[in-house]
């Protein structure tokens, strides 16, 4: 787990990421986050323990240090019941908000990196990895965000708290998560290695559907 600052931050597009959602100034506290996604490794030891009832697949692609994948929101909140009996701690999934100003680590430009792609910074479609495209990679394969948090764009789309909505009208500004409304659909985020690097950004979302090759989450904690 890697401690977050509270703080302020503009959430939302902006002008270079066009992601079409206005962006609104969020206020959040100090929380901590998962360094990397949860693994198959720990998902696994889970379905050992009892914790969780299923056994996603991994496509063919290993287990290990591989972020889980094939989960939905359901499936997650089997695991971070089970993290928070086992540890004595109470974990969650993170919240929309909380997610980017993670994510973002106080930049603002559309990557932690920079405005520009540049090659082997993330998995994702052309930009410049072993994995793009193709498959997830294990998780640490690139450098951190400037607030010591791995992955945060690409390899796996990361399941939220939050309840779908299309816009962020109404949307919380004290960091918590958007939990009223219909709340068929979560909230995902980060984009994966599927999709192309014109389209990740720490702003991009959409709504989290059925279990997917590309869909994980990592956990937060207050």
């Amino acid at each position: 787990m890697v401690p977050i600052p509270a703080g302020s931050f503009l959430m939302g597009s902006t002008t270079n990421e066009g992601d079409g959602h206005d962006q609104h100034l969020v206020h959040v506290p100090a929380f901590s986050i998962g360094k990397y996604a949860v693994t198959f490794d720990e998902w696994d030891a889970c379905v050992r323990a009892g914790g969780c009832s299923k056994k996603p697949r991994d496509m063919g692609w290993g287990r290990g240090r591989r972020p889980v994948i094939n989960v939905s929101w359901n499936d997650a909140q089997q695991y971070v019941r089970w993290l928070s009996k086992r540890s004595h701690h109470k974990y969650r999934l993170p919240s929309e908000a909380e997610w980017e100003y993670a994510a973002r680590a106080g930049t603002t430009t559309k990557y932690y990196w920079g405005d520009n792609i540049g090659t082997g910074h993330a998995n994702c479609d052309d930009c410049g990895s072993a994995w793009d495209d193709n498959r997830t990679a294990p998780v640490g394969s690139f450098a951190p965000n400037p607030w010591g948090l791995y992955d945060m764009l690409g390899n796996v789309w990361q399941l939220t708290q939050d309840c779908y909505h299309d816009s962020y009208d109404g949307a919380p500004t004290d960091g918590s998560a958007w939990t009223s409304g219909d709340c068929s659909a979560r909230v995902e985020r980060g984009d994966s290695f599927w999709l192309a690097y014109q389209v990740v950004s720490a702003a991009v979302r959409q709504d989290a559907g059925s279990p997917a090759f590309n869909v994980g989450f990592r956990v937060a904690r207050d």
